[in-house]
């Protein structure tokens, strides 16, 4: 069985946000570094520890968010943002922008995949990833498909 998907544009601020969150669970530790530099005023009491542990992890994110914006903004990249459908089976995923037009994902591409409440997340790298809401699928078949194939591949439990 072959899943086609109707057309679908993934929004930057979609992308920018997946991105981040996808960095938040991926990269909870930075926080960590930030509380142990802050609990450096334990040692030599001054509010500068505190202070800079805060600009330091603000920094951090800042530089993400500049990471993601950028991404949406660079002409290589462009093709992400464009209306495409999906055709889904168990050898690949098509991202097709028309009908003669379309590039292939190998499931070994997929490190792993989240069920959200109103979408299928394919993620293949900190900034890769491939965000399949509910509503572009047909059918209800059509998801469990998908989740069946998602399960087989070990990319969801």
């Amino acid at each position: 069985m072959i899943v086609k998907t109707k057309k679908y544009q993934l929004e930057t601020g979609t992308y920018i946000k997946l991105g981040l969150v996808n960095i938040l669970k991926e990269q909870w530790w930075v926080a960590l570094i930030a509380v142990a530099i802050a609990c450096g005023y334990f040692w030599i009491p001054s509010w500068w520890w505190i202070s800079m542990a805060i600009l330091a992890y603000v920094l951090y994110w800042l530089f993400w968010v500049i990471q993601f914006a950028g991404v949406t903004q660079m002409e290589q990249n462009k093709v992400i943002f464009e209306k495409m459908a999906y055709e889904i089976d168990s050898r690949q995923i098509l991202m097709k922008l028309n009908t003669k037009q379309g590039m292939p994902i190998k499931w070994d591409m997929i490190k792993t995949a989240e069920v959200t409440k109103d979408a299928y997340i394919l993620k293949m790298s900190k900034a890769q990833y491939i965000h399949l809401p509910f509503k572009i699928f047909n059918s209800e078949n059509e998801k469990k498909f998908l989740e069946t194939i998602l399960k087989r591949k070990e990319l969801i439990k």
